[in-house]
């Protein structure tokens, strides 16, 4: 999959665009430093999925589908509409979807179900009160608590609540791999004060994620949901907090002539120098090494250690690798850096590379338009960002082979390559 002609069109904008403010044209050159910088703009996120539930009635139930892997958590918050400010959910850490040897929680859920008061209004008797819900003359006509979200069970406000197991019933299924199924059923209707449970949502987030806090303040979405069954707000913060992320991983770069492909072959399988490694652990040293004796390759290196740190270590989102080197006019260039939160899937040039000079001019500017996202063929894919063979869960280089070659990934889950990385090339 060349792209000569695209890299001419780039080029005469670059030239273009490096003009001084006199117009004058840069002046051809045989050779010139270049430093490449690759910057992951993934953005910074809070969950990894997330959703609405929606009104249930006493007798009604809602499943909702979402991967996690180990290591994950699952929220949510759904209104006791017999009340001021009740809401159910989880201890507010989340309830953990693995235990402590990995297997999958599955089955009946309820009793990790909490009744939470979100103290934002002022409690009346359940099943009563003129301003809950379904009496209130309008959404948040209470009068306001300032208060903190706590425990209904430790409230001491002296009325009685029906116990949890009667009024909701939660279960997980794991339906294989990183997909489970998670069911919420109102069974409210043969219990002393049967409810409807209003519309929430629910994430899946990391350890130290909250969609509320034990002894603070509510937000305003939860306050929506607690108060009138009004998720718009609660929903609108987990959509906007909501975002596949991943680290890069360090990786190799290669200066090479023109009509050689020394990292990698399209249609290919991996050859057994390096590539698997880089790219299912992000382990680049043995692609490096296998360069250095690589035909045709004048220059390599490994890039490891992030802009501004003191050690090697993968780019966060936001961080990024700088690195230089020296070429000459007829001179190519390629790199590869894994994306961490994958099997096996690589950032990479056409495996030709790119050319470094167009009639003496060097190439400078965002390239970003170049780079390709690969899949190394070498581990069988799983859930981005969820997959317990994916390095963060501790899973490189230990999946189920896939045998195949290198391809071009053609998969709507990513996000288009300009918000994936961002690649610039500076020459002088």
């Amino acid at each position: 999959m060349q792209k000569k002609s695209l890299l001419i069109t780039l080029m005469a904008v670059i030239v273009l665009s490096a003009c001084n403010k006199d117009d004058e044209q840069p002046t051809p050159s045989e050779s010139a430093n270049f430093t490449v910088t690759i910057e992951n703009v993934l953005p910074v996120s809070n969950y990894s999925s997330s959703g609405t539930i929606g009104f249930l009635a006493p007798g009604d139930q809602e499943t909702i589908e979402f991967h996690a892997g180990d290591g994950d958590y699952l929220s949510f918050a759904t209104m006791f509409v017999q009340s001021n400010d009740l809401f159910y959910g989880f201890e507010d850490r989340g309830l953990r979807l693995h235990d402590e040897n990995g297997n999958p929680i599955t089955g009946d859920v309820t009793a990790f179900v909490d009744l939470w008061d979100a103290g934002t209004e002022v409690n009346q008797e359940p099943g009563v009160g003129a301003d809950q819900a379904p009496r209130q003359a309008g959404p948040n006509t209470g009068t306001t608590e300032n208060g903190v979200v706590r425990l209904v069970s430790e409230l001491g406000d002296g009325y009685v609540y029906p116990a949890d197991e009667q009024v909701i019933r939660l279960s997980l299924k794991h339906d294989g791999g990183t997909l489970f199924t998670f069911t919420i059923e109102n069974i409210s209707a043969g219990s002393s004060l049967p409810s409807p449970l209003a519309p929430g949502g629910w994430a899946i987030h990391k350890s130290g994620i909250r969609l509320f806090t034990n002894g603070e303040a509510s937000s305003i979405g939860l306050e929506g949901v607690a108060e009138d069954g009004n998720n718009a707000d609660f929903i609108s913060d987990l959509t906007a907090g909501t975002a596949y992320t991943s680290p890069y991983a360090p990786g190799v770069w290669a200066v090479h002539e023109a009509g050689v492909a020394p990292i990698f072959t399209e249609g290919l399988a991996d050859t057994g120098a390096g590539l698997e490694a880089l790219a299912e652990d992000g382990d680049p040293s043995a692609l490096g090494t296998s360069l250095s004796t690589a035909s045709k390759v004048s220059q390599y290196g490994v890039f490891n250690t992030p802009d501004g740190a003191s050690g090697p270590g993968p780019i966060l989102p936001g961080g990024s690798y700088s690195f230089t080197f020296k070429a000459s006019e007829g001179d190519y260039f390629n790199l590869a850096t894994m994306l961490v939160e994958t099997n096996d899937l690589f950032l990479a040039f056409d495996e030709g590379g790119i050319a470094l000079f167009n009639n003496g001019l060097a190439l400078t500017g965002d390239i970003t338009n170049l780079i390709e996202l690969w899949d190394a063929g070498t581990e069988v894919n799983e859930y981005p960002g969820a997959g317990k063979y994916q390095p963060i869960r501790g899973g490189g280089n230990s999946g189920p082979a896939e045998n195949g070659t290198v391809i071009e990934v053609n998969d709507p889950f990513y996000p288009a390559i300009n918000e994936l990385v961002k690649i610039t090339i500076e020459a002088n």
